[in-house]
């Protein structure tokens, strides 16, 4: 696929999205194909609990197309806008939730080893990792989201995170720096 200039679009995202913000719903559905996996697996990240993830990135999506008329194509791909909106919508999920955080293992992969040993061990180092980071300000669990599991590079997350490069990459030291403590922590 060829990128559209310093967009970071595809030609053919650039044209669903260009279809989508003169509101082409079968344009926008495109998308929703194209994204809603990458979407799901942030926000359910997030929130540990495969209804919670399954509703908000529902939410996510029905945001998205209430807005996409305001859309502007930047340097960021079209899928950040959409991790922006997802982080919101999060953050609007934990405000009425009261504190109420899920820990719920993980479904592991279909090639991964069968050994039932070997799957609990994954499931509880999932789990341990996933507390951990939630441990982290909100912030930081973004930057390591986007980076590490969204595998968005520096310049993409500033301009998403609207900051500098260099802050990001700060951010993200320091969340790793924490992480790192706590896990540590929680060893001993």
């Amino acid at each position: 696929m060829q990128r559209s200039g310093s967009e970071g679009l595809t030609s053919e995202e650039s044209t669903l999205v260009q279809k989508a913000v003169e509101r082409d719903a079968h344009a926008f559905g495109q998308l929703y194909d194209m994204y809603v996996d990458r979407v799901y697996r942030h926000v359910y990240y997030r929130v540990s609990n495969g209804a919670d993830a399954e509703d908000l990135t529902q939410q996510v999506f029905m945001k998205a197309w209430q807005a996409i008329g305001g859309f502007r194509i930047t340097a960021s791909p079209f899928v950040a806008w959409l991790l922006a909106i997802s982080h919101n919508v999060v953050v609007n999920f934990y405000r009425t939730k009261t504190g109420r955080v899920y820990i719920e293992a993980d479904i592991l992969a279909a090639d991964s080893p069968s050994s039932p040993d070997f799957a609990a061990e994954m499931s509880l180092d999932q789990q341990r990792l996933r507390r951990a980071i939630l441990q982290l300000r909100d912030e930081e669990q973004q930057v390591l989201v986007l980076r590490f599991m969204e595998g968005f590079a520096f310049a993409e997350i500033a301009s998403l995170l609207k900051k500098k490069e260099g802050t990001i990459r700060v951010i993200l030291h320091r969340a790793l720096t924490k992480l790192r403590g706590i896990l540590e922590k929680e060893a001993d």
